[in-house]
């Protein structure tokens, strides 16, 4: 990320959105006035293009968690603006205050499998569904490169990562060269039950669960990151079919 950049995106919105008084001459000659953002509408929608993208992965949650804007002056994405920019300036500086300097994890980093399925009801704090649909978007794109849309959840992958050699209409992914060593084994024995896991602890617990129970954002976030490692073997594996 090249933070001057995203300043002087954040910069410009705030600077544009900001209400204003301006003045005007009527039709009797006298001087009158209204208040409105100070750019014209069709510069902040186009730079409200950029920013919602910077916010989704600075702030992703800030439209469940800042006041809708009412009037149509854009109140909404400028709140968000300027709180990405105190987070951008004084995030190290406020983590270190309070004594906790651990690394943190931006969603927005994650393999875009996993944030783009979630991406959507992340936003509305709905942190459960996404993490199922980021699993479910990683089961797409699986079916895709392997072209099995006859399997699904942990058994697709248990069959793609299978050890053994393919056989016609079932090919396989491999994480490593398939030299027969342990390493080669335990590598594809891990992405079976990593994706095993994921669906039986994840999926299938969120299908039988009231949707009224809803999972922090930092545990979803965590699972997420799970979701993200899972995407990311899958994208990185060759695909190897029967000759």
């Amino acid at each position: 990320m090249d933070a001057s950049k995203v300043r002087a995106e954040l910069d410009r919105f705030v600077h544009l959105s900001a209400v204003v008084e301006h003045t005007y001459t009527t039709d009797f000659g006298t001087t009158d006035s209204y208040f409105s953002p100070r750019g014209t509408n069709d510069d902040i929608v186009r730079a409200a293009h950029v920013v919602e993208q910077i916010l989704a992965r600075l702030l992703p949650a800030w439209r469940a968690s800042i006041a809708v804007d009412l009037d149509g002056h854009w109140r909404q994405h400028r709140e968000a603006a300027q709180r990405a920019l105190v987070q951008l300036e004084r995030d190290d500086e406020v983590r270190a205050m309070l004594g906790d300097d651990a690394p943190t994890l931006s969603a927005g980093g994650f393999h875009p499998w996993a944030w783009d399925g979630a991406r959507s009801m992340w936003a509305s704090s709905h942190y459960r569904q996404a993490v199922v649909n980021a699993l479910s978007k990683v089961q797409a794109e699986t079916q895709n490169k392997t072209g099995r849309h006859d399997l699904s959840e942990a058994k697709l992958f248990t069959e793609v990562f299978a050890p053994s050699p393919p056989k016609p209409g079932s090919p396989r992914l491999r994480l490593r060269t398939d030299d027969g060593s342990d390493t080669y084994k335990s590598a594809q024995r891990g992405a079976m039950t990593l994706a095993e896991g994921l669906f039986a602890g994840i999926r299938n617990v969120a299908v039988h669960t009231v949707a009224e129970t809803e999972v922090d954002q930092q545990e979803a976030l965590e699972q997420l990151a799970a979701v993200s490692v899972l995407a990311r073997w899958v994208d990185a594996s060759s695909l190897e079919v029967a000759s």
